[in-house]
């Protein structure tokens, strides 16, 4: 993402109201445009106008006063092959911090108000860590961060995490069939205390789900899956245009879905789920008896680009199961996209090719081969990138 300068709304004082109702009404649009960037990330004037219901003329008006004033950059773009201006907030000098826990790495990501990537990095990490070594390696890498591109933990406006396990939104709290079973009962409060900031936290495909409409292409899309495949399998929905969590916040567990009747048992404790023969971990197990068997998720990704028969057999019916899964979806949502995740993404029509087929086979007639699946453009940044969006979310919501 590109950089601009200028100054947050919320960092300074606010225009002051007079009683004339022209300059409430101007205040008021320009706050939904404000909101609007926060939310989304950056627009093009003509989304900013869809997504706040104001005119093309008024948000033209309102954009070129607060450019003017520092409060925006702006630059010329193209959408849908015409001509555009793509407007973003200024650089405030505050940043949102994007974290994303995996079952052995951990992802680290800061950006601006504005959407841009000023820092990144990530680690491995030990198979079975404890939360809490987890959560002293982040602090430390962030502060290593922070310092090394000058920023003091005051210019934090908030966290965001992502962990690979179910969070019980009402309580804050992992819950049990966590993918990382070492951070069942973790709470945000004890997030808060290790890493010394405000935090939010968020089931690591939710946080890609949000990624797709903020950071990547898909930002007009209303009604979007993303499906993660990795040591687990999980799905965030955005539907109508917003985060989907459910009553308990446990929502988007695909990867639970019975798919082979009296199969391997599961960690949640059921029998044939999905992530039993779809996750990169049953990929690794299914391949392990070949003579030169892929050790990591890495090596299934090189052995695929290189056509190798047993790697290819394994996608297939892996990407089939996932299919069937994903009709499921389908038939029940009605999505307009369905867009894969994680570390396996590079494979591209590899992986792609099985799971439309398992759609188009168990999706209603037609609909199966209308929706679309994409693999994301993101990769594997896509889940610290959401953090960060969620991180900028959160924090306007408190400051406002």
């Amino acid at each position: 993402m590109r950089a601009t300068s200028g100054q947050h709304p919320h960092s300074t004082p606010r225009i002051v109201r007079s009683p004339g109702s022209q300059t409430a009404l101007r205040e008021r649009n320009q706050q939904r445009i404000i909101d609007s960037l926060l939310d989304n990330g950056p627009l093009t004037q003509a989304e900013l106008a869809r997504r706040t219901g104001l005119s093309a003329a008024t948000v033209s008006n309102i954009v070129n006063v607060m450019a003017d004033a520092g409060m925006v950059g702006t630059q010329r773009t193209t959408s849908s092959g015409r001509r555009a201006l793509l407007v973003r907030m200024a650089d405030n000098g505050k940043v949102a911090i994007g974290i994303d826990f995996g079952r052995r790495h951990l992802r680290i990501v800061v950006a601006t108000v504005g959407y841009w990537v000023v820092a990144e990095e990530s680690v491995e990490l030990p198979f079975g860590y404890r939360a809490e070594v987890g959560v002293d390696t982040a602090s430390k890498l962030l502060s290593r961060l922070l310092e090394k591109h000058g920023l003091v933990p005051s210019a934090v406006l908030g966290v965001g995490v992502g962990i690979p396990a179910p969070i019980d939104q009402r309580t804050g709290t992992v819950v049990h069939g966590a993918i990382l079973p070492e951070w069942v009962g973790m709470r945000l409060k004890d997030l808060e205390d290790g890493l010394g900031l405000p935090v939010s936290f968020d089931n690591d495909a939710n946080l890609g789900a949000l990624a797709e409409v903020t950071w990547g292409p898909h930002g007009s899309i209303e009604n979007l899956v993303f499906m993660k495949i990795g040591s687990g399998i999980g799905a965030g929905l955005i539907l109508n245009g917003k985060p989907f969590y459910g009553s308990l916040g446990v929502s988007g567990e695909i990867g639970h879905e019975i798919v082979v009747e009296n199969g391997e048992r599961c960690h949640c404790g059921n029998n044939g789920c999905l992530e039993t023969v779809a996750s990169t971990s049953a990929m690794l197990s299914a391949l392990s008896g070949q003579a030169d068997p892929p050790h990591s998720t890495a090596e299934i990704v090189r052995d695929g680009l290189r056509h190798d028969a047993p790697t290819i057999e394994v996608l297939e019916v892996a990407g089939l199961l996932i299919g069937r899964a994903l009709g499921s979806v389908a038939n029940l949502l009605n999505p307009e996209l369905i867009v894969i995740g994680g570390p396996l993404t590079a494979l591209g029509d590899a992986l792609l090719g099985p799971i439309r087929a398992g759609l188009r086979d168990h999706g209603m007639p037609g609909l199966g081969g209308a929706t679309r699946v994409v693999v994301s453009s993101l990769g594997e940044r896509a889940e610290a990138l959401g953090g960060a969006a969620l991180a900028i979310q959160r924090s306007d919501a408190r400051n406002s």
